[in-house]
């Protein structure tokens, strides 16, 4: 059928780019109607469109059932996945609505992740890889194509995961959003200089204002022009006199003494000098102007931009084409962006290059007991006393001070210790014993001088054992602001750079209100599009829930959570169309109020023209989505089939496990009775770290405790920075220093502690769960006393993958092979000798079961439960892992592809197969993470084992589910960052729905109501 041509004369004409007039196929139509072509393109159309593709799209459009058919570059109106058999999916077909936000959800192991991260993120990251020429190619390898049949649909895609945050120290809030440099550029171009000496503004004066001042302020007077051309530095300059007097120079001021320079003239090089030149005396008036502008125009390319000036009187005055105090001299460089920048040699501290603290040795580190002798170890470095030369000199010391090595040390006077730890310069006679009754005069360094002095230059073994005795502390220089002195006195508004680093987003929103009324005349000129850049991309911080974040945060110091929604910010900011991006569970560390905020950011983000695919366990955000997707029923291998699919209204009446938990006809059940405890509390008096406002933490001992509140209310400071490092310390000895605190108390009632925090199980893709949790040392162990392995003379070594002798040499034992991309995340491509199993041939050849080594590696946990049935000690510690939520992953995972909820959990896991002794505390970070409704309730299960044996467990959580099963709640805020930091209402959760000022408490309210 051909359409009559006069239908199209009337329409309104589009005019294509001359490069659409090419051949042009129905898959690659731009976004824009086909009823707005004109006539001339619809003959082109004709041509290069076949027939059938033709009649059908415009007979539908006059048919008036599509009446507004838009179609992207891709030519498809929807995402679509044909066949996936990634992992554990069974050879399913997805239809993914396109410009909507669609959430996957389902059982923790059911194909989520290997739908939305391996089969789609993995086919968009190697289309991208195959846009490369074929030389760029040949140098990164072939990616390899996920197990999939085909995905039309696909747009460029963006992943934000949960473990890609960054482990540099140098990364923080500020640098990633990029809001910190665009205030770097604000200080650089409107900041106002101090002088860091006398607290004056600093100005900058062109040559034509120096010589008006001079001859207004000096008129009549006499005047030394001078040119310093040395300042404060050590030497003897023999050879920049002889270079002052060939240019015809006769004097000098050196010192503040005026001489004549001389032949072979030379100074102390020891000792600091500073130098000037005098270029002119003269009496100021107006006929010697002329005069006087030469002069000083010579001493300003002399002194390089700057001049000193000596009155009559003998004073001394500065002038300076750049940044100067007038009253002393003191100038500064022209500020640039790099100034302000901790990570750039040009702003950074020099004590503490640019970290903000700084590792040092100190007494209490090396003189833990001060009880102890130096001859029984009193000074842990030496260790107990032995016939060697420093125990030596130690004796001389002290015997010259008419004391002995015996004495306890707290009985040592100040003086003496300060001697032994930092030196003297005093010799002291040490008596020979190679020649008897010969002394031998030597210094003594210092014990820790001479600890210092090793840290440069020594073996890693060394390093390793000075760590031992370092301790973090803030930067005496800097106090932690990361900047050298002069930065940190630019100053916009009465504050320099660091102080608005160290505010909370919110307080820095509402610092930049009005801040153009608050402004000089040049400042305001200057600022206009740097300050509206900043509020863009401060409010873009706020609108993803991190008001209560600063930007001086170190990256690695976020929860998952809290490093997705940064980067999620970073992505709305950069406001690209026509990307497809995928999350993973960005509401980690989001109190139930702030919700609201992210699923609004997400829908902005769908509402400029992007998908967003976001893998969540989260009710609210399933219900504010357009398009669910449930795949299940079970995990692994029950799992990888989708169980529901459709609009939130269809999907919420559904009959799927995930709808029950939704609609309430499955809940995790509330428990009757709440426990007693021991009676037996844990009590940290005055915390007041960051934000804490010298709380009293009371944690009641053998129950199950949650420590709640909204996000920045104070939670990580109390017990990851201050409660952990005080029972780590006490307990272990550890170098860990709490955040301040009076005192504690209740420390007797427990023997052990144990935190289980989301940081990775590894860095490399080596580290895995079998290895972590010491499984792997049996399993080898297990395979070596095989007859086989024995006929061979294999030991446990043959089958590890970290040395050589068993594994592939090709990866050396990794699996995978790690292609560096500079600027784009490293890409690890699966090793073409083993293909993956990481061993060679003959290691493969033992088998246990018919079961290589890697055939083991490569089973899921739940598969390794029953197969290592009969082997209790390694049954132990795979149950487990089982019982904690994690029968879907594999022995052998690489640890960089697990989330960090997965982490936590295999941490758990291996503390959990330790015996336990019923005094231990243990403290988790939001262990729901990655969790779905029916994983929680197994969690809880495992969780409450351990407290009915008489154990505390203490979490940190946002989770309803899990704070509405607990035994005591201590719930911080009522806000979060500064307006955070108290206890608003602690106690049983009934107790706690009764606070009128707790949000936590509105929402149990609710939840506990069902």
């Amino acid at each position: 059928m051909i359409l009559p041509l006069y239908h199209f004369t009337t329409l309104p004409t589009y005019h294509l780019p001359p490069y659409h007039l090419t051949t042009y196929h129905l898959t690659t139509l731009p976004p824009y109607h086909l009823t707005t072509l004109p006539l001339s393109t619809f003959y082109f159309l004709l041509y290069t469109f076949t027939l059938n593709q033709l009649s059908l799209h415009f007979c539908k459009i006059l048919a008036g059932k599509e009446d507004n058919i838009v179609m992207d570059a891709t030519g498809y109106e929807n995402l679509e996945v044909l066949g996936a058999r990634e992992h554990n999916l069974k050879d399913i077909n997805v239809i993914l609505p396109r410009n909507k936000l669609v959430v996957i959800t389902g059982i923790s192991g059911s194909g989520k992740s290997s739908l939305a991260f391996d089969t789609i993120y993995a086919e968009g990251q190697r289309r991208y890889m195959e846009s490369f020429s074929a030389y760029a190619r040949s140098f990164i390898g072939d990616m390899e194509r996920p197990d999939v049949d085909k995905i039309n649909g696909l747009s460029p895609v963006i992943s934000i995961e949960q473990k890609t945050t960054s482990r540099n120290p140098r990364s923080t809030v500020g640098t990633v959003t990029e809001v910190y440099d665009f205030f770097r550029l604000l200080y650089a171009r409107a900041g106002d200089a101090y002088s860091y000496i006398s607290g004056k503004k600093m100005m900058r004066q062109t040559e034509e204002q120096i010589i008006d001042h001079i001859m207004s302020y000096f008129a009549g007077g006499k005047l030394t022009i001078m040119a310093p051309v040395v300042r404060a530095r050590k030497g003897h300059y023999r050879e920049l006199f002889q270079q002052l007097r060939k240019s015809g120079y006769g004097k000098v001021r050196v010192d503040g003494m005026v001489e004549d320079i001389v032949p072979k003239m030379q100074l102390d090089r020891y000792k600091i000098h500073d130098i000037e030149v005098l270029i002119d005396r003269v009496v100021v008036n107006e006929k010697d102007r002329f005069r006087i502008s030469q002069s000083i125009m010579t001493a300003m390319r002399e002194g390089r931009g700057v001049i000193m000036c000596l009155d009559g009187d003998g004073n001394l005055h500065h002038f300076s084409k750049f940044l100067m105090d007038a009253e002393n001299g003191l100038s500064y460089d022209e500020p640039a962006p790099n100034t302000f920048s901790f990570n750039s040699p040009y702003g950074a501290c020099p004590r503490c290059n640019g970290m903000g603290v700084i590792e040092e040795i100190t007494r209490d580190s090396i003189i833990p007991d001060p009880s102890k002798s130096i001859s029984r170890g009193g000074i842990l470095p030496l260790g107990e006393y032995r016939d060697i030369w420093i125990f030596k000199k130690i004796q001389a010391i002290l015997r010259k001070h008419k004391l002995d090595i015996s004495t306890p040390i707290r009985k040592l006077p100040e003086e003496v210790i300060d001697v032994l730890l930092y030196g003297d310069e005093t010799p002291v006679a040490v008596a020979s014993k190679k020649y008897p009754g010969t002394d031998w005069y030597t210094k003594f360094e210092g014990i820790i001088r001479f600890l210092e002095k090793q840290k440069s230059g020594s073996s890693d073994k060394i390093q390793k054992w000075l760590k031992e005795f370092m301790v973090i502390s803030t930067c005496p220089e800097c106090e932690g602001a990361r900047l050298k002195k002069e930065s940190l006195f630019f100053k916009i508004d009465d504050r320099n750079i660091s102080e608005l680093a160290r505010m909370d987003i919110k307080t820095l929103a509402d610092w930049m209100v009005g801040l153009e009324d608050r402004m000089t005349e040049r400042q305001r000129k200057i600022s206009p599009e740097v300050l509206k850049e900043l509020r863009k991309r401060i409010g873009f911080l706020l609108d993803v829930g991190l008001d209560y974040l600063q930007l001086d945060r170190p990256l690695r110091t976020l929860s998952g959570g809290e490093a997705q929604r940064i980067r999620l910010a970073t992505q709305i900011g950069s406001q690209l169309v026509g990307v497809l991006y995928i999350l993973d569970e960005p509401s980690i560390g989001l109190h139930q109020r702030d919700n609201h905020r992210l699923i609004k950011a997400l829908k902005n983000l769908r509402d400029i023209g992007n998908s967003v695919i976001v893998v969540e366990h989260d009710k609210d955000m399933m219900l504010e989505s357009d398009h669910i997707i449930d795949i299940g029923p079970g995990a692994g291998r029950f799992g990888g089939q989708i169980v529901a699919e459709g609009a939130p209204d269809h999907f919420y009446s559904g009959d799927s496990l995930t709808a029950k938990y939704i609609r309430g006809e499955r809940t995790i059940p509330v428990p009757l009775h709440r426990r007693e405890g021991k009676g037996e509390e844990l009590v940290i008096h005055k915390a007041r770290g960051n934000n804490l406002k010298n709380i009293d933490l009371k944690l009641p001992l053998g129950k199950m405790v949650c420590i709640t509140g909204v996000s920045g209310s104070g939670k990580s400071t109390l017990i990851h920075d201050t409660l952990f490092p005080i029972l780590n310390t006490h307990f272990y000895r550890s170098r860990l220093t709490p955040l301040p605190f009076e005192k504690v108390e209740g420390l007797k009632y427990l023997d052990k502690v144990i935190e289980v925090d989301q940081s990775p199980i590894g860095r490399t893709p080596r580290s895995n769960p079998a290895t972590y949790t010491g499984v792997f040392s049996d399993i080898r162990s297990l395979f070596s006393n095989l007859p086989e392995a024995k006929i061979r003379g294999y030991k446990p070594g043959r089958f590890s993958f970290n040395v050589k002798g068993g594994r592939c040499e090709t990866c050396e034992g990794a699996g995978l092979r790690t292609i560096e991309m500079d600027f784009l995340p490293d890409v690890h491509v699966l090793c073409e000798t083993c293909k993956g199993k990481r061993y060679n041939r003959e290691t493969l050849e033992v088998r246990f079961k018919g079961k290589s080594i890697a055939d083991v590696l490569d089973m899921t946990v739940e598969d390794a439960v029953e197969f290592f049935e009969n082997q209790p000690r390694i049954l132990r510690k795979i149950k487990t892992l089982n019982d904690v939520g994690l029968g879907y992953i594999h022995l052998g995972q690489h640890a960089t592809t697990l989330s960090g909820g997965e982490a936590q959990r295999v941490k758990l896991a291996t503390e959990l197969s330790k015996k336990d002794t019923g005094k231990t505390l243990y403290i988790l970070d939001e262990p729901t993470t990655g969790l779905h409704f029916q994983d929680i309730q197994h969690l809880l299960e495992v969780l409450n084992r351990l407290v009915d044996k008489g154990n505390t467990v203490l979490i940190v959580e946002h989770n309803l589910d899990v704070i509405k099963m607990a035994d005591h709640i201590i719930d911080l805020g009522p806000e979060g960052g500064e307006k955070g930091g108290k206890i608003v209402v602690e106690g049983s959760p009934e107790k706690v729905t009764r606070s009128r000022k707790s949000y936590t408490a509105r929402y149990l309210k609710e939840e506990l109501s069902r």
